[in-house]
């Protein structure tokens, strides 16, 4: 499937960085011409794909309250959850226009490996890797010229609980066009173990076999000067409320409320993450409804900037503005 004369730059990161890593990768894609293998963590992180509305895929609630991160990334498909136990692997890889995308062609060497630890894996339905059904790994793509990025997770000892309950939402809370990421019942590389193996053993093992796998390959360090182009990026656009949140497709949050006897209807349309137009009414809050409709048009749909609107508007009403801030988000 590869040639035995394709050079692989092969990159172990120690970063955790969410943003500095998937802007690594993009510096990659766009910026050189080799091919790449790099394997990294993350601190805690929910992943969202391009395309997918950000606040209809996480729980809002429980990763602001845990401080989980939220990120983009450049290719599509669903949501994913990074952290500790987990390990993620990405291929960069010239190809031929047409022919670039192909996820069996990345699934085959990361399937042989988990075969060397007698892990019956193999390919799943949803661009994933599954053990007995369950899902180990989700993978997506993207395209740059002649170029692919190929990029999967792995769970080799996560906390399930964390990651379900981070991506555990509202169903059809929002109204919007979105991609929207299909769930599945998840477990870790760890439960189907012979034996018991370490994180940092079980990458070490990956990164072995893949530059094995590939015959010509060495090992690739970041110059000083790509590391600051790298976090240019990271600053510029993977850590930012624009491209994290604002970059959502527009949505519509539309629900009836009850608080304290009192009906309150709400409706926000959100077009890139600002609320464009806000319809709060109620018969018994008639004008306060209406004033904090008002000040909410024009205003970043964005929890903290909210509440500070919140907090300015409703001196003295902590219960109402408590119980609006919830349904708001």
């Amino acid at each position: 499937m590869y040639s035995s004369e394709m050079h692989v730059h092969c990159i172990l990161t120690d970063s955790k960085d969410i943003f500095y890593n998937l802007a690594a990768e993009e510096f990659l894609l766009k910026n050189k011409e080799d091919n790449f293998f790099m394997l990294w963590q993350s601190d805690p992180t929910v992943v969202v794909g391009k395309h997918q509305n950000t606040m209809a895929e996480v729980n809002y609630p429980f990763i602001r309250e845990k401080k989980i991160v939220v990120a983009r990334r450049l290719s599509g498909g669903g949501t994913v959850y990074h952290g500790p136990g987990n390990l993620n692997f990405t291929f960069i890889m010239n190809g031929e226009k047409g022919k670039l995308v192909d996820f069996k062609k990345y699934f085959t060497p990361v399937i042989e490996f988990l075969h060397t630890k007698n892990i019956p894996a193999k390919a799943g339905n949803k661009n994933e890797i599954v053990v007995n059904g369950l899902k180990i790994s989700g993978n997506a793509e993207h395209v740059f010229k002649n170029r692919v990025l190929h990029h999967g997770t792995l769970l080799f000892d996560s906390d399930l609980e964390i990651l379900k309950k981070s991506v555990k939402v509202e169903q059809n809370k929002y109204i919007d066009k979105a991609v929207r990421s299909h769930r599945s019942e998840v477990s870790n590389i760890s439960d189907f173990l012979d034996e018991m193996v370490t994180a940092d053993t079980f990458t070490q093992d990956f990164n072995r076999f893949i530059c094995d796998y590939f015959q010509n390959t060495s090992h690739y360090s970041f110059t000083n000067e790509e590391k600051e182009l790298i976090l240019a990026l990271r600053d510029n656009k993977y850590s930012t409320w624009e491209w994290i949140y604002g970059y959502s497709p527009a949505f519509e949050l539309k629900r009836t409320v009850v608080f304290n006897e009192h009906k309150i209807d709400i409706y926000l349309k959100v077009v890139k993450g600002i609320a464009g137009k806000v319809n709060i009414t109620s018969e018994s809050l008639k004008d306060m409804m209406h004033s904090l409709s008002h000040q909410l048009k024009g205003v970043k749909y964005k929890y903290e900037e909210v509440e500070t609107l919140l907090n300015s508007e409703m001196t003295g009403k902590k219960e109402l503005k408590d119980f609006l801030l919830a349904n708001l988000f």
